[in-house]
């Protein structure tokens, strides 16, 4: 059944993440790609939403797959609504369990030589993490239709990669606050797509 299939999933995704919800991104993309439930393009598309959006990165992502899968098996609200929450409460619940299990037990063992271990192996295997969404990220927005040289002489590209050039500079050497930055991006983004009538 499609809300067991989807608890487990997440659940199997929020046990085995270590590094915050853009280190589970290329595990819930393997996913859900996988299983056949949402398109490369669509799963980009709802990471620009989430992260415009308020709460954690990974429960948006879960609530929206667990909403869209329920919808599509079911065709009713109610069957998106039970999606949502079981795919949530799928990628919250280990790491409750495991966050109740450190708060009790992080006394006891915070100077064990094994802990301290396994802090420093699990620093370097997040940000491996982090980078393959980056870089799976920047794939789809940058080389849609994969990497050829044609690319490089369509509007997308250039703007996609103008955008992003000048954020960049306006957070790092502006110090721009990120809503600032968001709802620049998402004025550009609308404009450019009426104007140019960009693809989605």
């Amino acid at each position: 059944m499609i809300f067991f299939e989807l608890f487990y999933t997440f659940f199997l995704i929020g046990a085995f993440t270590f590094g915050g919800g853009y280190a589970m991104l290329p595990l819930i993309q393997a996913e859900v790609e996988r299983k056949g439930w949402l398109p490369s393009e669509q799963i980009v598309n709802f990471i620009a939403v989430s992260e415009s959006t308020p709460g954690p990165f990974a429960i948006n992502i879960a609530t929206y797959v667990g909403n869209q899968m329920g919808m599509k098996e079911f065709g009713s609200v109610f069957a998106g609504i039970i999606g949502a929450v079981c795919a949530t409460l799928g990628v919250v619940l280990p790491s409750f369990i495991i966050i109740l299990i450190v708060a009790k037990c992080y006394e006891a063992f915070k100077s064990s030589t094994a802990v301290k271990g396994a802090m420093s192996g699990l620093k370097p295997a997040a940000i491996g993490l982090i980078g393959a969404a980056v870089y799976n990220i920047g794939t789809t927005v940058f080389f849609p239709n994969d990497f050829t040289t044609n690319v490089f002489t369509g509007a997308p590209f250039y703007i996609s990669l103008a955008l992003f050039a000048v954020m960049a500079f306006l957070t790092f050497k502006i110090k721009l606050h990120p809503i600032i930055i968001i709802c620049i991006s998402a004025v550009v983004g609308i404009a450019a797509g009426f104007l140019l009538e960009l693809p989605v």
